[in-house]
C-alpha cells in the first residue's frame, strides 16, 4: 500500500498480514480522492472501520482539515498509529472503539464520512442509520462494500456509485 497523492505521496505504508482483512486498493483509494477533489480542502473527514489508516492517510495527504479514524480491533488501531507516524501526520484523533457507538455519541460534525466495515458484517447498514448525528449539513457519506447497496436509509440518498475490483463505494448526500 502506498499513498497515491499530496504531500505524503509515494509513501508506503505498513498493511495486514494474512488475507482475513482487505484495505482500499491504492486505485479505488485513487479514483475516490478524484471525485471528491473539489471538497477536500479544509474537510472534517471520518474514517469509520479504518484498518490500516490508508483512506484517512490519503485524505491528510490531499488536504483535509482533520481526520477521525475508528476501529474497534487493537491490531487495527496500533497499526494506523503505526502509519500515521510512518508519514509523520499530526492533525487526526485516532480511536478505538465500536463504530456504531461513536456515530450516536459523537458531537463533532464532519463533511466527509468514509464508511468501510468488515464486508461479511452488518455493521455497515448500521452504521449509516447512526451517520446522521455526525454528518455536517452538506456533507457526504462513502460506503464501501462488495455488493450494491440495496437498502433506504432515512434522510440520505443515494447519488453515485462506482465498482473498483471487488469494491463498491456508494456516495450518500443529505435529502433536502
Amino acid at each position: 500500500m502506498r499513498i497515491v497523492a499530496g504531500k505524503y505521496k509515494g509513501r508506503t505504508l505498513y498493511g495486514f498480514d494474512g488475507t482475513d482483512i482487505r484495505p482500499t486498493s491504492d486505485m479505488a483509494r485513487e479514483s475516490l480522492f478524484n471525485i471528491l477533489q473539489t471538497r477536500i480542502a479544509g474537510a472534517n473527514f471520518l474514517d469509520l472501520f479504518c484498518g490500516s489508516g490508508a483512506v484517512g492517510i490519503e485524505a491528510l495527504s490531499r488536504g483535509v482539515s482533520w481526520v477521525t479514524f475508528n476501529d474497534l480491533d487493537a491490531y487495527s488501531a496500533k497499526l494506523t498509529q503505526k502509519n500515521l507516524e510512518k508519514v509523520g501526520a499530526t492533525d487526526y484523533d485516532l480511536r478505538r472503539g465500536d463504530g456504531v457507538d461513536f456515530l450516536r455519541r459523537t458531537d463533532k460534525k464532519y463533511d466527509i464520512i468514509f464508511i468501510d466495515p468488515p464486508y461479511k458484517s452488518d455493521l455497515g447498514e448500521r452504521a449509516l442509520k447512526e451517520v446522521q448525528n455526525a454528518l455536517s449539513e452538506d456533507g457526504i457519506v462513502i460506503y464501501e462494500n462488495e455488493k450494491p447497496f440495496e437498502g433506504v436509509i432515512d434522510g440520505l440518498s443515494i447519488y453515485d456509485e462506482r465498482k473498483y475490483g471487488r469494491a463498491r463505494l456508494t456516495f450518500f448526500k443529505r435529502e433536502k
